[in-house]
C-alpha cells in the first residue's frame, strides 16, 4: 500500500519526535511491504518566523495533497509577545477547523512498567484503559460572539444538532469495538447546550442496543477519574469539557510523554499529535520522549489507514521497550541510565525488526 503523510514538526521538541515516529513508520514500511511518502510543512511559531502565519497556505495545501497529518507541537515563550493573530497556537486551531477534524481521540492506558509514575495509588491505576472522544471543532472555543474589554467579556457556547450528531455516533461506533460502555457528559443541570446534548445521545443510543449509557456530570467525572479511573471505557463530551477531562486523565499513566492523539473527520483523513507541549526548555538536547509521537504514528496506521497488524507492531515494540527498563530522562529514575531519543528510538525500531510479521502479533495484543 502507498501512502502520502504530510509532516508538520512545529515547534520546540516537535522537530526531534516527529523525526523519530518518521523513522519507525521507515521500519514499518519496509517490514510490511508498505511505501510511505513524507513531505515536511511548518506550523506553529516556526511557521509564523518564515512566514509570518501560524497555518500558511502551503502547508494546507501540502496536508490537502495527503491521506494523513502527523504532528509534533507548536508553541513555547518565544511568541508569547505576539499578537493574538499570530499566536502559534492559532494555526493548530486552524487546521483543525480547515480539515473539520471534529473527533478527537485520546486513549489512555496504564503500563506497568510506569505504574511507579503514576500520582495514583496502583491498585487505581493499574487496570486504566479508556478512550476519550471530544468533540473538537464547536462549542465554546470557536462560538461567536467573542470578546472583551476592561469592563467585561463574553463567549458563546454554540452546538448545533449535526455537530453532536456525528460525535456521538463516532462514540458508539468506537464503544463497539472496545467494552462497549459509554459515560457521557455534560453540565445538563445547567447548560442549555448540555440539555439538547443529552437528549441527542438518548436518541442514538437506540440504534446501539450493544452499548451501554452512562450520563453523568462533569463536575463527579472529575473526581471519579481520580477515585475509580479503571470504571470508564469510553467517555464522550464536548469541546472544554473534553479538553480539561482529558488533561486530568493524561497524568494517571504518570507521563505525557507516552499519551498519543488524533483528531479526525468523517473519512479517514486524521491529524495525529503527542498530548504533550513543545517542551522548549529541552529542546534540541536530544533527551526529548519520542513515545507518544510514535504511539501516535500507530493510530494513524490503525484509524486512517486500516493497518491494524503494523499499528500493534508498534505499540507491542514500545510496551517491550518499557517492561525492559529502558527509558528517557522524563521518565528516568536516579539509578537508571537514561537513553537518548534516538537511542530509544532505535530500540524500538530494533523490538519491530525482532517481531515476526503474521496475525499472531495482532492477535496476542489486541
Amino acid at each position: 500500500m502507498e501512502k502520502k503523510v504530510a509532516v508538520l514538526p512545529g515547534d520546540g521538541i516537535g522537530p526531534e519526535v516527529t523525526e523519530a515516529a518518521v523513522k519507525v513508520l521507515e521500519v514499518i514500511a519496509k517490514r510490511f511491504g508498505h511505501t510511505f511518502h513524507f513531505e515536511h510543512a511548518s506550523i506553529g511559531g516556526d511557521a509564523i518566523d518564515q512566514h509570518q502565519n501560524p497555518l500558511p497556505d502551503e502547508t494546507i495545501a501540502i496536508c490537502e495533497a495527503s491521506d494523513a497529518v502527523l504532528l509534533g507541537a507548536v508553541g513555547g515563550p518565544k511568541w508569547d509577545q505576539n499578537p493574538q493573530a499570530l499566536r502559534p497556537e492559532k494555526g493548530l486551531l486552524a487546521i483543525r477547523k480547515h480539515f473539520d477534524l471534529f473527533a478527537n481521540l485520546r486513549p489512555v492506558k496504564a503500563v506497568p512498567s510506569l505504574l511507579h509514575t503514576s500520582p495514583l495509588k496502583e491498585e487505581n491505576a493499574k487496570e486504566v484503559d479508556m478512550l476519550i472522544v471530544r468533540e473538537l471543532t464547536g462549542g465554546l472555543y470557536f462560538g461567536e460572539p467573542s470578546h472583551h474589554t476592561d469592563e467585561g467579556a463574553v463567549d458563546t457556547l454554540l452546538y448545533t444538532r449535526a455537530e453532536i450528531e456525528r460525535i456521538v455516533e463516532k462514540s458508539f461506533e468506537f464503544a463497539q469495538l472496545r467494552k462497549g460502555k459509554i459515560a457521557s457528559v455534560d453540565k445538563a443541570n445547567v447548560l442549555e447546550s448540555s440539555k439538547l446534548w443529552r437528549k441527542i445521545v438518548d436518541e442514538k443510543k437506540v440504534a446501539y442496543p450493544d452499548v451501554e449509557v452512562e450520563h453523568m456530570l462533569v463536575d463527579s467525572t472529575s473526581m471519579k477519574l481520580i477515585t475509580n479511573p479503571a470504571a470508564f471505557d469510553v467517555i464522550l463530551t464536548e469541546n472544554m469539557f473534553g479538553d480539561i477531562l482529558s488533561d486530568e486523565a493524561s497524568v494517571i499513566t504518570g507521563s505525557l510523554g507516552v499519551l498519543p492523539s488524533a483528531s479526525m473527520r468523517a473519512d479517514s483523513f486524521g491529524l495525529y499529535e503527542p498530548v504533550h507541549g513543545s517542551a522548549p526548555e529541552i529542546a534540541g538536547k536530544g533527551i526529548a520522549n519520542p513515545a507518544a509521537t510514535i504511539l501516535s504514528a500507530a493510530m494513524m496506521l490503525r484509524y486512517s489507514f486500516g493497518m491494524e497488524a503494523e499499528a500493534v507492531a508498534i505499540e507491542k515494540a514500545v510496551d517491550t521497550v518499557f517492561e525492559d527498563g529502558s527509558f528517557t530522562a522524563d521518565l528516568a529514575d536516579s539509578a537508571q541510565q537514561a537513553l537518548t531519543t534516538q537511542e530509544w528510538t532505535e530500540k524500538v525500531i530494533n523490538e519491530i525488526e525482532s517481531q515476526s510479521v503474521s496475525n499472531s502479533i495482532m492477535n496476542s495484543y489486541v
